[in-house]
């Protein structure tokens, strides 16, 4: 069996805070009627494992696929806990999100968890849409655990406005929500595990409140770390127009942009998933030529070679690499 660029059946997950936006925008299936919060979109999570959508290996599973290829798919990227280590989702937040927060390494096993890094890239903001990362300067942390128990704690989060195109870096710790209206691509290391610290005072979707995890939030949030800001792009030399957003030992992302009629190659050697932002382009190989619209996601083969990108109109795409060291 040889592999060629690989694109993946989403995984849809109900949120009481989600809405429709993934079928206007990008034309996917969701169930009817629900209020859809998450695609998972490459995924090899226990339970929730992507399947191949194309090509000879269709109907094949993300997990069947590491174990089989091992580095002709992953090159020198390093699994993390036996699985594939990133997952990859596209969310709609038609509300705000919880106020929550990610085990850093140092303590996620201790509190039962594990840690996630992740970058959110804004494909659509209202305008009023804002984020929620970080605190706001000189509060401490005896007085956003006062603010919990009074209701006020998001009194305490540094908010940033933001628009299509801007990103924001979440290393473990860093303390964050979406605000309402808007829909982002999310890149973050294998992890599901999120501590909330308030919910709005919201039901779910079975009509309860849902579970916070304040004593789990105060030993996990860096009460150091202060009004963070927005990504600033970084040029990047080679061909196209490409700038990196984040390099870290779990994950680099970079955008680029290919214009109508380009051909742009795709770095050989290391896998890569290719995340289409806006226009559409063909994923062209050897043997294969792979059509991808905004909001369709593939991932492409370390071993491959000769793998390049065709524009059928301008359009930007996110690249994203899994590191190379040992995820903790």
């Amino acid at each position: 069996m040889d592999l060629y660029p690989l694109t993946f059946e989403p995984i849809f997950k109900q949120r009481v805070w989600g809405g429709r936006k993934l079928e206007e925008l990008y034309h996917k299936k969701l169930p009817p009627g629900e209020p859809v919060g998450e695609s998972w979109e490459i995924t090899d999570r226990a339970g929730d494992v992507s399947l191949i959508a194309n090509g000879t290996l269709a109907g094949k599973d993300l997990h069947w696929l590491v174990e089989q290829f091992g580095t002709a798919l992953l090159g020198h990227a390093q699994l993390q806990h036996g699985r594939f280590p990133l997952l990859i989702k596209i969310l709609d937040a038609r509300e705000k999100l919880s106020l929550q927060v990610h085990p850093p390494a140092s303590k996620a096993a201790e509190l039962g968890g594990e840690p996630k890094t992740e970058l959110w890239y804004v494909a659509e903001a209202q305008p009023d849409a804002e984020l929620y990362v970080g605190l706001k300067r000189g509060f401490t942390r005896e007085e956003f655990s006062k603010r919990i128990g009074a209701g006020t704690v998001a009194e305490c989060f540094h908010r940033v406005r933001v628009r299509a195109g801007d990103v924001m870096f979440l290393p473990s710790g860093r303390v964050h929500a979406l605000g309402a209206g808007m829909v982002i691509f999310e890149i973050q290391q294998n992890s599901d595990t999120t501590y909330r610290v308030f919910d709005w005072d919201r039901v779910g979707l079975d009509g309860k409140p849902r579970d916070l995890h304040i004593k789990e939030s105060l030993r996990s949030i860096d009460f150091e770390d202060f009004e963070p800001g927005l990504v600033q792009p970084l040029s990047r030399p080679g061909p196209g127009r490409r700038v990196r957003l984040v390099e870290h030992s779990l994950f680099s992302v970079d955008l680029a942009e290919i214009r109508s009629h380009e051909n742009l190659p795709v770095d050989s050697g290391k896998m890569q998933i290719l995340g289409i932002v806006s226009g559409e382009v063909m994923v062209e190989s050897t043997g294969s030529s792979l059509p991808l619209t905004r909001g369709q996601f593939c991932l492409v083969p370390a071993c491959l070679r000769g793998v390049s990108l065709r524009a059928k109109q301008n359009a930007a795409f996110l690249c994203v690499q899994a590191g190379e060291t040992a995820a903790l």
